[in-house]
């Protein structure tokens, strides 16, 4: 990494800023350092470098074992899909978390930064845990959250079909591929309902370890979006909702430490997902064009989230 500089810090202590010298490829990232920055920072947003989808692409690969996807986005460059989920702002939230396939890792890639506004918003888990009055603390750790929703059946095959990288075509999906998948995932529970989609209940906790630490992190997407997708019923495990006031504190306190990611065209952002949440302040610059892609690494429980 001898043509990059590095900053320890994004905002308020949160992530580390990655600065490249001029020209310098992607490509100079060593994995092993970039992992091992990630598991301090959280996020990593990597900046100045010579950037492109095609580069981007190359180095979530690199960095990555496995990649999937959101079946609900266009597939660009095989597997960056563009952030397409409309104009309002975006609450935060883990990657997937409110399935049973959580990816380990969220990249993003700018290509196109917006001329106002539009930031992506990220918040560490951890701050979020601590600054949880102990009454919220101890609330989310005697239950789990339950995720619970249908799934139109072109986009649960969708995700199977790329799961399985493409040795069964789509139109021979079925649901046991579905529940194989699954298997081994706990707390999930998948059933058919009419017209070939499937209802999935999801349970998980709210506040767990990470990817990298058994420290608390305060990591979930009871506050995200369903812009594809039919939005879940959220409640606790024993299926009590969640009162409106314990929700008031989460947001505030969220609110309260999440940093905002003002794009530059080329910027690329690498999220722990497991630790770190994250969400986007309304579009107010519709040309802004940014890619995202998953996936998961070698180590920590592949699937939970």
């Amino acid at each position: 990494m001898s043509c990059v500089t590095t900053k320890t810090s994004y905002a308020h202590g949160d992530g580390a800023l990655i600065t490249a010298e001029p020209g310098a490829p992607l490509d100079v990232l060593d994995r092993s350092i970039a992992m091992g920055m990630l598991a301090d920072a959280g996020f990593l947003l990597l900046r100045g470098f010579d950037a492109s989808l095609r580069e981007f692409s190359r180095l979530v690969r690199r960095m990555s074992e496995r990649i999937t996807l959101d079946p609900a986005r266009s597939l660009h460059g095989g597997l960056a899909q563009k952030v397409d989920a409309g104009l309002d702002a975006v609450g935060l939230h883990c990657e997937n978390g409110n399935s049973p396939f959580m990816p380990h890792l969220c990249w993003f890639f700018c290509e196109k930064a917006a001329s106002i506004g539009s930031e992506t918003t990220v918040c560490d888990g951890y701050r979020a845990w601590d600054a949880l009055t102990p009454a919220a603390q101890r609330a989310f750790l005697d239950r789990d959250i339950v995720y619970s929703r249908r799934v139109e059946a072109a986009k649960w095959k969708g995700f199977v079909y790329h799961s399985l990288q493409g040795k069964k075509a789509i139109e021979d999906i079925t649901l046991d591929d579905l529940l194989s998948l699954a298997e081994g995932r706990r707390g999930t529970v998948i059933r058919p309902c009419g017209g070939g989609a499937i209802h999935y209940e999801f349970q998980v906790p709210a506040a767990r370890e990470t990817l990298f630490s058994d420290r608390i992190a305060f990591a979930n997407s009871i506050l995200g979006p369903s812009y594809n997708y039919e939005k879940p019923r959220i409640t606790f495990a024993d299926r009590e909702a969640i009162p409106p006031s314990l929700l008031g504190e989460v947001v505030r306190v969220t609110e309260a430490v999440t940093v905002d990611i003002a794009w530059q065209d080329g910027d690329v952002l690498l999220v722990d997902n497991t630790r770190v949440m994250h969400g986007r302040r309304a579009i107010l610059d519709p040309s802004r064009t940014i890619y995202n892609a998953l996936s998961f690494i070698g180590r920590g429980p592949e699937g939970e989230g």
